[in-house]
């Protein structure tokens, strides 16, 4: 069976989440949105492609960083309304150039930094 990316659930403003994780060791590495037409182009190239609410346009992961993002699979929920990517990640994911976004945890009601500044 072929898949179409109209298929998914997307939000009113035409946005599906997807959560980024690392294919070798299944860390999150992030969360951003994606519309139809990056689904498709993801699904395409194999290389990440995702919508940038900010500024309004298609944003492949790592174009002008290099540290870019190979698709390995593409899966989605039961509900068919978030993506999960698993990804072969080139360099840090995060724009602060750590590994990962997710580098801050609450633990006995504090903020703590899991991960250094780089």
């Amino acid at each position: 069976m072929s898949f179409d990316p109209a298929r998914l659930r997307y939000n009113d403003a035409g946005l599906i989440p997807a959560i980024a994780q690392d294919a070798a060791s299944g860390e999150v590495l992030m969360m951003a949105w994606m519309n139809a037409e990056a689904v498709a182009r993801t699904l395409e190239t194999g290389r990440v492609t995702y919508w940038s609410r900010s500024r309004a346009e298609f944003w492949e992961k790592g174009a002008t960083s290099g540290h870019t993002q190979r698709l390995v699979e593409l899966r989605f929920d039961c509900d068919e309304d978030c993506l999960l990517l698993t990804v072969e990640q080139q360099g840090p994911a995060c724009h602060t150039g750590r590994r990962s976004c997710f580098y801050r945890a609450v633990q006995d009601g504090e903020v703590v930094e899991l991960e250094a500044a780089p």
